[in-house]
């Protein structure tokens, strides 16, 4: 009687699992069907890994469990940087990370994924902008490139919009966030800018010393002006020192003396 009652609460247990699992497996089938689709998003359905070309929108929906997956694509702007090198119109060599933001055309997210995937990204839109950013680089010099970054900028954009136009990719700004040239050019940019820097410096002194000297010739002239003032003064004093009160009389002359004769 005793094996009788341990076999039934064997059973029991047995029941108890069984229906656990059971529920384990229901909970994950009903949350295997369900899935939700974000703002800035578009999903694609797959039965079967069949592409349907109808997309679905943002919000709660089901799917069929293992018969139906969904892959979710954004059409929200996106941020893409990419490492390029290129050459200049006077040969050296640019090494630059350029910052892509891009969108995906939502009419344009199933023939995306039907040809190329999820990673249109590192197949199209890279590979593009290597491509453009050379073009672009191409047309200025290396002293160009280091003063008119906002203008070959807008050349990159305007090269790479032409070219993922017809791929349905929206390039919404191109920004240059860094540019180096090969270490001897640089080497020589620095000594170039050092060699400038000591001739504006001797230009400032060679102008600092003509301003001095010619400060001193006024000085010098003032002083001899006043000299030359102090000696005649000077002379005139002395004349009048030995002056004995007589006045000198003169006849003829253009400026005659007048003559006193004094009071006897």
């Amino acid at each position: 009687m005793e094996n009788e009652e341990n076999k039934k609460h064997i059973d029991a247990n047995i029941k108890l699992v069984i229906i656990g699992v059971i529920v384990i497996i229901g909970l994950f089938t009903l949350f295997s069907t369900a899935y939700t689709i974000s703002a800035g998003e578009k999903g694609i359905l797959l039965t079967f890994d069949n592409p349907s070309s109808e997309l679905v929108g943002t919000g709660l929906h089901f799917k069929i469990p293992f018969i139906q997956n969904i892959v979710v694509m954004d059409i929200k702007t996106m941020k893409s940087e990419v490492e390029i090198y290129a050459g200049s119109n006077d040969l050296q060599t640019v090494y630059g990370n350029i910052a892509v933001n891009y969108r995906l055309k939502e009419s344009y997210v199933y023939p995306m994924y039907n040809e190329v995937g999820v990673s249109y990204v590192t197949t199209i839109l890279e590979p593009a902008v290597l491509e453009t950013s050379k073009q672009a680089i191409s047309m200025y010099n290396a002293e160009e490139i280091l003063t008119k970054r906002p203008e070959i900028s807008e050349k990159m954009k305007m090269l790479l919009s032409q070219k993922m136009e017809s791929r349905g990719i929206i390039i919404d700004d191109v920004l240059i966030t860094n540019f180096d040239f090969s270490e001897a050019f640089n080497i020589a940019i620095e000594n170039k800018v050092t060699a400038e820097q000591n001739a504006l410096a001797a230009q400032n002194k060679l102008k600092q010393t003509e301003y001095e000297v010619e400060a001193m010739k006024l000085q010098n002239q003032q002083l001899n002006s006043e000299y030359l003032k102090y000696k005649e003064l000077e002379l005139q004093s002395k004349a009048l020192d030995k002056w004995n009160g007589v006045l000198p009389q003169v006849t003829g002359g253009a400026v005659p003396f007048i003559s006193i004769n004094p009071t006897t």
